[in-house]
């Protein structure tokens, strides 16, 4: 009697081998991007897995190995080839997909209408400055409308602060004849609680600024994916 044998490989099921409104692309075009979890979208970007794994195998760990989407996604270049599975062609992909993410927020601000959504003005200081390894000051500079005129990463510190200057902010919302800002910046822990120093500059800007007519109406500070707004908490 001939005794069977049992391969010790583990079963791998093809994303062709799943029902169609399991697949992953299949599912973004019934349900919307919004429907997928974060291994289904970035099995998508992957398009194939490798010897013994599916793209979507492959995506979980992935997932599993960087923490989370986002330190994926902030991965420098040697960091991210490292991975079994990507390569420089990858990483020179995923950065085009991550700077059209921050153009287009970037083009649904500045397109010249008043700036009405605080959920845009949110997502385009997320994609902006989340994720940076360094304390980054910026501002959001409008015209008597509330039209976007420009942003400007203005300070650049350390991990856990940045030295601020008001004078320049001043000069700058000058130059750009700006009527009011809106202030941002990033905490590099990913915690986006505001510390008693960010408090106690908001308002030290919010009065320098008035003596020039420049209203200062909105401070976020911006965590892990997410950001705390200073008028929502009763701050400002």
């Amino acid at each position: 009697m001939t005794t069977p044998k049992y391969s010790s490989e583990p079963i791998t099921v093809k994303i062709t081998d799943m029902p169609i409104d399991e697949r992953p692309r299949e599912k973004l075009l019934q349900r919307g991007a919004e429907a997928l979890t974060n291994a289904e979208l970035l099995a998508i970007f992957l398009r194939t897995g490798i010897k013994g794994k599916s793209a979507i195998d492959l995506a979980k760990d992935l997932l599993e190995d960087f923490g989370d989407l986002r330190s994926l996604l902030g991965a420098d270049q040697q960091r991210f080839c490292q991975a079994k599975g990507l390569g420089d062609a990858k990483f020179a992909q995923l950065q085009a997909c991550v700077e059209m993410s921050r153009r287009y927020l970037r083009e649904c601000l500045e397109r010249g209408d008043t700036l009405s959504s605080p959920e845009d003005t949110k997502n385009f200081l997320i994609t902006e400055l989340s994720g940076c390894s360094q304390e980054v000051f910026s501002c959001l500079f409008l015209d008597t409308k509330h039209r976007v005129i420009t942003f400007d990463k203005m300070f650049f510190g350390t991990i856990d602060s940045a030295n601020i200057y008001p004078r320049e902010i001043v000069k700058k919302a000058l130059q750009y004849n700006a009527a009011a800002l809106i202030l941002a910046h990033n905490h590099p822990s990913g915690i986006a609680e505001p510390s008693n120093a960010d408090i106690q500059i908001t308002k030290r800007l919010k009065e320098i600024l008035g003596l020039v007519d420049v209203r200062v109406l909105d401070h976020f500070v911006i965590g892990d994916g997410y950001c705390v707004s200073f008028i929502e908490e009763g701050l400002i």
